[in-house]
């Protein structure tokens, strides 16, 4: 199994790799497929829109929340397609690591020029 900066780094190299060939000014939903598509044809196991339950003070309270992609069972990947990032997208996935029970997160903007300032590591 892939570390975490080994995992991320094929997660990048994924994401580089589906906005060098689509480019922005898509929408988020075609960016997350292709993303998990080209994550699977690296053998990397991903899971799509993962419901991840709601809890407070014990009891349950749904399953609301869906993330994106969940990669190898260890990175929540959020993806956007926004002009640009605020604090409460980087709250968002802070927030799904914390009730999904992992640490590390990455938050990627492909509605920019070039992905490399589209992208946002997340560690809780």
């Amino acid at each position: 199994m892939l570390q975490h900066t080994d995992l991320t780094d094929a997660i990048l190299s994924s994401a580089f790799e589906v906005h060098t060939l689509l480019g922005p000014g898509l929408l988020e939903s075609v960016y997350e497929r292709c993303l998990a598509t080209e994550l699977r044809e690296r053998g990397i196991h991903v899971a799509t829109q993962v419901e991840v339950p709601i809890r407070y003070k014990g009891h349950l309270i749904g399953m609301d929340l869906r993330l994106d992609l969940v990669v190898a069972d260890a990175v929540v990947v959020e993806v956007k397609a926004l002009r640009e990032v605020h604090p409460v997208h980087k709250a968002q996935v802070l927030s799904y690591l914390r009730l999904a029970g992992l640490s590390v997160g990455l938050l990627l903007n492909f509605n920019t020029a070039h992905l490399r300032d589209g992208i946002t590591r997340l560690v809780r």
